[in-house]
């Protein structure tokens, strides 16, 4: 029996570049940086002074007893799914063909808002207890449950948590269940919003935030920069998406995963060149196929250098004619949402021929040789990109999308 084969037909997106997918690629194909002054009212002592920033939420019609129940990135994420299920044709209940549609989200922390939320109902504002929903508003498989309540998906329905790795993780997940006839389709991404008093000052204890902005591969680079966002992918078994004559985007030929094993924050070389090898393996390519990696890119100097080495480590010659381009330089570090906004990226710049450019970069770093896209987009055929997703105590997720 032949594995089904798994193609895109929706995608949702949102962040602080663009209140849907269409904006979001938009302002990667011009090089805009959403990052921006951290506006967060009630942050004392916080130093740190820029973040990618929703500015503002999209309209929605989500009725109020499910807002009630919902924090923040249960509340993107559930508009993100319904921006990709429209696309995909499957966003009104009644006129569903006869299918199994679910949802696989991840998220790198978890309901943090609701979290801080109780605990200044009861240390400061002197109540007696916090809001009632606190627990399921911060239970990290919020997103998951809220998407499947809100737009009515019945098939398989969880959280996945795998830190800054947990957008490839849900995606990768999806693709399994589709291949084993658990599903016929499934709303995969990532959301988080970790823009809270708490979240904030714990990252800057670590000392890896940056001052100013994300230099990805630049010589000059000081740090990551936090940001909120969401993005969905409907993934679907090309049977069904032929059957229904849905629009189709792109093919996820593959996903490869492994583990560190090494240290709780400091990356390997082998870790995340295991996970690049193991994807080419599943989709079945060979190096030299792929034009472009979104590159994890976290700008912090070992992730940039580390993730430089696994990449000629497992692409040999044929990483000097790659194009890699980390697009955090512009929609900052979404966490567990990053990488399934990276993956809109790779569809889009597959289906345009266009490389989203990796700004903010001045300097050349002989430790991070490769080209990186600097500061300008690139045109240029894409027939296959790749997504890497690398996270603390070493988890990585790396996926694969090809032109249809």
């Amino acid at each position: 029996m032949s594995t089904p084969r798994v193609v895109v037909t929706g995608v949702g997106g949102l962040s602080c570049l663009g209140k849907n997918a269409a904006e979001n690629w938009e302002s990667m194909r011009r090089g805009m940086c959403g990052v921006g002054p951290l506006n967060v009212p009630g942050m004392p002592d916080v130093k740190t002074a820029v973040a990618g920033q929703i500015a503002e939420i999209p309209e929605h019609n989500f009725e109020k007893r499910a807002l009630t129940s919902m924090s923040r990135f249960g509340l993107l994420a559930a508009i993100t799914a319904g921006e990709a299920l429209a696309q995909a044709g499957l966003d009104k209940v009644d006129d569903r063909p006869p299918m199994r549609l679910g949802t696989v989200i991840g998220v790198g922390i978890y309901g943090n808002d609701a979290v801080e939320q109780g605990y200044d109902a009861l240390h400061f504002s002197a109540k007696k207890r916090p809001e009632i929903f606190s627990v399921p508003k911060a239970m990290p498989s919020s997103a998951a449950v809220h998407v499947s309540m809100i737009h009515k998906l019945k098939g398989p329905v969880f959280g996945v948590t795998s830190a800054c790795a947990s957008g490839n993780h849900a995606i990768a997940s999806a693709l399994d269940l589709l291949r084993l006839g658990r599903a016929d389709a499934i709303v995969a991404g990532g959301s988080d919003t970790p823009l809270t008093f708490g979240v904030i000052r714990a990252w800057e204890v670590m000392r890896i935030l940056a001052k100013t902005a994300c230099r990805p591969f630049s010589a000059d680079r000081d740090g990551l920069v936090l940001g909120e966002g969401s993005g969905a992918v409907v993934l679907e078994t090309l049977e069904s998406a032929e059957r229904r004559g849905a629009p189709i985007l792109a093919e996820l030929v593959g996903a490869g995963m492994s583990g560190d094993a090494s240290d709780i924050v400091a990356p390997t070389v082998e870790g995340p060149a295991s996970a690049m090898r193991s994807c080419l393996a599943d989709a079945g390519l060979d190096p030299s196929e792929v034009d472009y990696i979104n590159a994890h890119g976290t700008a912090t100097m070992g992730n940039d250098k580390t993730e430089t080495r696994a990449i000629r480590d497992v692409f040999g010659a044929h990483a000097d004619k790659l194009s890699v381009s980390s697009t955090k330089s512009m929609h900052a570090h979404c966490l567990g949402a990053s990488s399934a906004i990276e993956a809109l990226a790779c569809i889009h710049a597959i289906r345009d021929g266009v490389v989203p450019p990796t700004m903010n970069y001045s300097e050349p770093d002989p430790e991070c040789d490769l080209d990186v896209t600097p500061n300008v987009a690139r045109e240029r055929p894409v027939s296959v990109a790749m997504s890497n997703a690398f996270a603390f105590g070493g988890s990585n997720a790396v996926v694969a999308f090809k032109a249809f």
